[in-house]
């Protein structure tokens, strides 16, 4: 999963004039919030990672699913079946090079894009679980790729956790790609979060801009912060107090479900916001 985004890179940004810009900005956002992770990992602890490998190299023969496992502490790809993509029409030869992002680059823009605020929204979601509740979900997602003969193909990508670190953190997932049984090609990215103790799926999406209601001043003052000013700054350029500046602040990142001015831009980005 290179930061692939499903996963970790996990909340992004759909029709606007600056959607390279949000991209970028999404990505930063995952890769920040992937830095703040700071594992407990031995060298001890990789012997695990063998034994892992071993496994999915015996599966990913026997189902011919495509399967990765990402590691959390190195922050990379620590596994890649030889055989990811076969499905597509893809030789091992057109993607060893590069690895995951060949097959990034021929995600759907827009899903693309999707994906990564999903695999954000998850990464917080999975953060908040106890250790029994991380080993015991799944996400799931559905989203469409090119084939090698240029046409979409909708696939389904089970991310789920192999290992925690010492303290309990996500250290190593595993990606298993599949081509999905529905191919509505005009369908958007869908995500589950699936608990396979009780067998309950949860609908996991990104929430429209129908459902968060932004004050006229929240999203003039949201503007000026994606430019660069300070809440002096805004204060003064409004004629307000910097204590009410401040105040807007809070109530769009509680609005928006974001912990820091980035993530408000690119949430309120997707949502049309700041279009």
């Amino acid at each position: 999963m290179i930061v692939n985004l499903h996963f970790y890179t996990i909340v992004q940004l759909s029709i606007f004039m600056d959607q390279q810009t949000s991209q970028n900005s999404i990505q930063e956002l995952v890769f920040k919030y992937m830095l703040q992770m700071n594992l407990n990992v031995s060298e001890a602890d990789y012997q695990k990672l063998d034994k892992h490998i071993e496994s999915c190299e015996l599966l990913s023969r026997l189902s011919h699913s495509s399967i990765m496992i990402f590691d959390y502490h190195q922050k990379k790809t620590v596994y890649f079946s030889k055989n990811y993509g076969y499905f597509l029409g893809y030789e091992l030869n057109d993607f060893e090079a590069v690895n995951y992002k060949f097959f990034e680059d021929r995600i759907r823009p827009e899903d693309k894009h999707n994906l990564a605020i999903l695999g954000l929204s998850s990464l917080k979601i999975f953060n908040g679980f106890s250790k029994d509740e991380k080993l015991n979900h799944k996400v799931v997602y559905e989203f469409r790729m090119e084939n090698s003969e240029n046409k979409y193909v909708r696939l389904i990508d089970q991310y789920q956790i192999l290992e925690l670190d010492n303290s309990g953190q996500a250290w190593l997932v595993m990606s298993v790609l599949d081509v999905s049984p529905n191919q509505e090609i005009e369908k958007e990215v869908q995500s589950q979060i699936l608990n396979f103790r009780t067998g309950e799926f949860t609908d996991h999406i990104v929430e429209s801009s129908q459902s968060i209601d932004l004050t006229k001043r929240e999203i003039e003052i949201l503007k000026l912060v994606k430019e660069g000013f300070m809440s002096k700054e805004i204060a003064d350029k409004l004629y307000i107090s910097v204590h009410t500046v401040n105040t807007h602040r809070q109530r769009f990142l509680e609005k928006l479900g974001a912990q820091n001015s980035m993530e408000a831009i690119a949430f309120a980005s997707k949502f049309g916001f700041l279009s």
